[in-house]
């Protein structure tokens, strides 16, 4: 979970970086996106029926 969240904020911020926005708009986005998909992830094997 932790990598997926990482990678989500460092990728947002290099892009910010390439693209030279003004707000950091690729990486609330990215990175917000990444924690939901990280606790989606979580919430799939904690909930998975055997």
């Amino acid at each position: 979970m932790i990598v997926m969240i990482v990678a989500g904020a460092f990728g947002g911020k290099a892009l910010d970086d390439w693209l030279q926005t003004g707000f950091p708009v690729f990486t609330l986005i990215l990175t917000v996106g990444s924690v939901i998909g990280a606790m989606l992830y979580a919430m799939r094997g904690l909930f998975r029926k055997n």
